[in-house]
């Protein structure tokens, strides 16, 4: 994958876990137990696609923009989108694109968990 600081990035965040799903075949980032990022992989382990949470607005906008922003892969194609991991999306238009992902499935936990996390 192109994006080889995405792991770091994503682990980086406050309260970040992460799991292979071997069903699906996905590496899942979570924050209180709930996804915001998918690395979905193929069957020799290479990186397909990386699958985010935006603002419907904002999904629907990147996916007009750039060709390897697509509908969200296995997933709901309102609030979902996929990035190609092979690729050429700017790293700074998916460092956004994770950090919002981040921001809306922390920013929907509730309160408690926020705290106990170390989210603000």
């Amino acid at each position: 994958m192109r994006y080889d600081w995405l792991d770091a990035h994503l682990m980086g965040k406050p309260g970040a876990t992460k799991d292979f799903k071997a069903e699906w075949n996905w590496t899942r980032y979570m924050v209180g137990g709930k996804m915001f990022c998918a690395v979905c992989h193929d069957e020799n382990g290479g990186d397909v696609y990386i699958t985010v949470k935006l603002e419907p607005l904002r999904g629907e906008f990147l996916r007009g923009q750039f060709e390897d922003v697509i509908p969200g892969y296995y997933m709901n194609k309102t609030h979902w989108n996929s990035v190609r991991a092979a690729g050429t999306l700017p790293e700074d238009i998916l460092m956004d694109m994770l950090d919002e992902s981040y921001r809306l499935v922390a920013g929907a936990l509730p309160k408690k968990a926020r705290a106990e996390l170390g989210i603000i």
